[in-house]
């Protein structure tokens, strides 16, 4: 097969706001991302993506076609007046659970509906080889991240999404990758329930900046026994979700809000500089952020306390836009798949070997 210049890649994650799709660049040093959109779902897709783990079988088969004309679409858009090698698409996870027996995950968003409406060969469903080599099925950046950033000092490659994870990279190897903890997720859901819908995210971490932290609670947060598991580990929306908030977050409101924010948000903060501190090697350089987190300037000035005297940043200042690197990383992902190069990197996930992951759906 030709070698792959030009790919669009296909997100969506747990926080389910929508297909986040990127036209990238491919080039044998880096990506360049020519432009990237996020297109929100309809509210109504979003609850049943949301409530997708407990659907029935045709349900969630009717949601997996829907979901695949919505990543269609966002795809076509964003690819106007280009015509990408092929598209790598994340899909929509509904489960993912590495630990179960057996292990199993499941992304949803039909890739051949994909392949169908957009005229271009799909690269899909990444995660289940992986898991079938004994690995975790996650976290995938990480091999994308060594690509990025892997040349130079120690460096922490960290995505703040729904969850949070962290590659550290450095010198030519990936030294460990694995999911952090929480993210954005509690912080978005806190919003949520506080408003009672009327809000879906603390904008600039405005709010976690007006409270105070609860010590006591935040001591009982990182006791959590995920933090104690070796890596290579990974997470789904259901350790740190909304029963969370249940039990230690039982009357939310609007006035409780900035105090529950800005422990929240300092749970991530500490659980990523912990991870960091314990699995690093070496002390690390700098630490690049993307992901919605990134936009919290709350979050990242605790971040930039936390890890001083290394350099806390974005990978907007390498050329990268924060919102568009999961996407980007997809699109890579897929034009190595394409041209039946590996993808992953078994020191994340903990496979028996690299692998090429993803489904191949012909144009």
């Amino acid at each position: 097969m030709k070698r792959v210049r030009l790919a669009v890649g296909l997100m969506s994650g747990t926080s389910a706001d929508g297909v986040t799709a990127a036209l990238v660049e491919l080039r044998a040093d880096g990506v360049r991302v020519r432009r990237f959109q996020t297109y929100s779902y309809a509210p109504a897709l979003k609850r049943r993506v949301l409530d997708a783990p407990g659907l029935r079988a045709p349900e969630l088969s009717r949601l997996n076609f829907a979901l695949g004309a919505a990543f269609a679409d966002a795809a076509l858009k964003i690819a106007r007046g280009a015509r990408p090698d092929v598209i790598g698409s994340h899909g929509q996870t509904v489960w993912h659970g590495p630990n179960a027996d057996p292990p199993n995950t499941l992304q949803i968003a039909e890739p051949a509906v994909i392949a169908e409406r957009t005229g271009r060969p799909v690269v899909a469903d990444f995660r289940p080889r992986d898991m079938a080599a004994g690995g975790q099925g996650a976290p995938l950046v990480p091999a994308f991240d060594l690509f990025l950033f892997g040349r130079g000092a120690p460096r922490a490659i960290v995505n703040i999404g729904g969850i949070a994870n962290v590659s550290l990279v450095g010198r030519g190897r990936l030294c460990v990758a694995f999911d952090t903890g929480p993210g954005n997720v509690l912080m978005d859901e806190a919003v949520r329930r506080a408003t009672r819908g009327r809000a879906e995210m603390d904008r600039g971490g405005r709010l976690a900046a007006r409270g105070r932290i609860d010590e006591r609670l935040l001591r009982r947060l990182l006791a959590h026994p995920y933090f104690k598991k070796a890596p290579p580990k990974s997470l789904d929306r259901s350790t740190f979700g909304p029963a969370l908030l249940d039990r230690h977050f039982p009357r939310l409101n609007a006035a409780r809000l900035p105090d529950a924010l800005a422990t929240l948000a300092e749970f991530t903060a500490r659980s990523l500089w912990f991870a960091v501190l314990e699995n690093a090697p070496a002390p690390v350089a700098e630490t690049v952020v993307s992901g919605g987190g990134a936009l919290n300037a709350h979050l990242m000035r605790r971040l930039s306390v936390l890890f001083a005297p290394a350099r806390a940043t974005t990978t907007a200042a390498h050329g990268l836009p924060v919102m568009a690197k999961e996407a980007a990383c997809f699109a890579w992902l897929a034009a190595r798949a394409w041209e039946g190069r590996t993808n992953s990197l078994a020191a994340a996930t903990g496979a028996r070997g690299p692998r090429v992951l993803g489904k191949i759906v012909p144009a």
